[in-house]
């Protein structure tokens, strides 16, 4: 596989509070990266350090051997494609109007659009099968359905990176999967961070567990799923279930008595370490 981000050492603070501390890994083409921790882990934070939103960061990020600080914003966004968990409002806009979004890094101001763009912005939707639902306004459609347009207008950004910040926190469990089968089924890189572990354990190739800006562990699902670290990291005893059913790992959370007092808990024991 080909290395398309090279991080080294990436360390980003806000006044005198580090918020990531010497994080890095590498991204390669076809990865479908979850970036997993507690809340205050630094996830979104590494996030928008990938993307150069934060300008004081330190280290090395580099796209294609080259850093990211020496990109234009225009090229940024022909690499990089960011979905959050909840768009801004979009007043007034059409579904088309949104995916339509995605040309703008390859346009200049007052360009029209070819019909070999109107012809790539509806495969894009419907490659997301939204196709009938060109002309609907996208704050009337359901929170999956706001996804999917999102996700069709990266396609026609021609974004080789996707990048998406807990892009199933607010959805059932039925958008929850359609996203991520959509997601996966792309097959591009992707890089998201992801609260539900075991979502992230179906869907991702590679995990980076991060706790308090520290890059914990970066390695393939069942490495990263260890019941003794993820015990540490969250605080509450875990319990792994090679469930052969789903193929892959399932992690359950179970709290003790004095679980509200951490120094109490025992972040595991033998019978559980054995699991692995």
């Amino acid at each position: 596989m080909s290395k398309l981000l090279n991080i080294e050492a990436v360390t980003w603070s806000v006044e005198k509070h580090v918020i990531l501390n010497d994080i890095s890994f590498d991204v390669f083409r076809g990865d479908i990266i979850g970036i997993i921790g507690p809340n205050g882990a630094g996830k979104t934070s590494l996030l928008k350090c990938l993307l150069n939103q934060y300008k004081n960061w330190q280290g090395c990020i580099n796209l294609k051997n080259k850093s990211i600080r020496h990109y234009k914003p225009h090229e940024l966004a022909q690499t990089f494609a960011l979905v959050v968990q909840k768009s801004p409002p979009i007043f007034d806009l059409k579904v088309y109007d949104v995916v339509r979004m995605g040309l703008l890094p390859y346009k200049t101001l007052f360009a029209r659009d070819t019909d070999a763009d109107k012809k790539e912005i509806m495969l894009a939707l419907d490659k997301v099968g939204l196709a009938t639902n060109e002309n609907k306004f996208f704050n009337t459609l359901s929170g999956g359905e706001q996804q999917r347009v999102l996700i069709a207008k990266a396609l026609v950004q021609k974004a080789k990176i996707l990048v998406l910040d807990e892009p199933t926190n607010h959805l059932d469990i039925f958008y929850q999967h359609q996203i991520l089968q959509l997601v996966k089924a792309l097959n591009i890189t992707v890089i998201m961070t992801i609260h539900d572990l075991n979502l992230a354990a179906q869907y991702c190739n590679r995990l980076l567990l991060l706790d308090k800006g520290t890059l914990v562990t970066n390695s393939n699902v069942d490495k990263v799923l260890s019941p003794k670290v993820l015990s540490k990291v969250f605080g509450l005893p875990c319990y792994r279930d090679d469930a052969q059913h789903c193929g892959v790992p399932r992690v359950y959370f179970y709290p003790e008595s004095g679980a509200a007092d951490n120094n109490k808990m025992k972040p595991s024991n033998s019978s559980l370490d054995d699991i692995l």
